[in-house]
């Protein structure tokens, strides 16, 4: 019954996170693009109602920080479809402050959902992707995942974790068929800046309040005014998921570009000017 099922669809999606936000934009295009979508969240309910009863359709709970629900949900999917082809780790939240403002309970937290919840889906996964030496894994990062910040530097330190995560992945993973990419997206118009979304540090310390405190005041002006179209950049996911050859890293929003092209000029200029006690630390030769 499972293979039977599967065959009817483009391909099966996973989907974390997926009851609200980026995580439900990206379901709808998938299932819109003629694919199954199992999306995954804590609130199921939240999930039917945005979503609704199409036959593609499999509503998972899934607390991504829970193990024994991520192999959980993976199994709901292959008894339904019979294969994942495509997993978007999307789930996880922000948090605004300096890196001294930030408590170590907000933090933990953080990281468990971000990192540790990503890994636990990624390893539930995993075994059938290379079973059948196909599938695609995309890791939702931020653009501070390619450059931190102040105010959201710690938020910053778990981007920077599910970057490198993703490259190791795509070089373990590409001899054995399976894509693998990381998706960096800029400020787009959802509820992230929201307080479903972002923790925002309780604690201030004055001596920030011309970098962090600033950050906390455009955090406010921007909330629902951001550049990026979300709609957008679903239909770019479904674009990807597509591509014959898929990039490591697809950068989303103008912003974004911006942002890279000006750490990457920096990195080089830095680089240029401390060359010489760079290279000096080699053994002489």
């Amino acid at each position: 019954m499972a293979s039977a099922q599967h065959t009817d669809f483009k391909r099966v999606w996973f989907v974390t996170g997926a009851s609200r936000g980026i995580g439900a934009l990206i379901a709808e295009a998938a299932l819109a693009d003629g694919n199954a979508v199992v999306s995954a969240g804590r609130n199921v309910t939240a999930i039917v109602e945005r979503l609704g009863d199409a036959a593609g359709l499999l509503p998972v709970t899934l607390d991504v920080t829970n193990e024994a629900q991520a192999k959980a949900a993976v199994q709901a999917a292959l008894d339904k479809f019979g294969r994942i082809d495509v997993l978007v780790n999307n789930a996880g939240f922000g948090l605004l402050g300096a890196v001294e403002e930030s408590s170590d309970e907000d933090i933990r937290r953080m990281y468990d959902t971000n990192v540790f919840g990503l890994l636990n889906v990624t390893r539930a996964v995993l075994p059938v992707m290379r079973a059948n030496r196909a599938g695609h894994v995309i890791n939702i990062s931020s653009i501070g995942g390619y450059r931190a910040a102040a105010g959201f530097g710690v938020y910053s330190s778990t981007k920077f974790a599910v970057e490198g995560i993703t490259e190791a992945l795509h070089a373990e993973l590409k001899p054995l068929g399976v894509h693998v990419s990381v998706v960096e997206p800029g400020y787009f118009r959802t509820d992230f800046l929201d307080t479903s979304s972002l923790v925002v540090a309780p604690h201030i310390i004055d001596d920030y309040d011309a970098t962090s405190g600033a950050v906390r005041r455009r955090a406010v002006e921007m909330n629902h005014n951001q550049p990026g179209d979300p709609v957008k950049l679903a239909s770019a996911v479904v674009t990807l998921v597509d591509a014959a050859e898929p990039p490591l890293r697809l950068p989303l929003g103008t912003d974004t570009l911006a942002a890279i092209a000006a750490k990457n000029a920096y990195v080089t200029q830095e680089m240029q000017t401390w060359e010489a006690l760079s290279a000096s630390t080699d053994f002489a030769t």
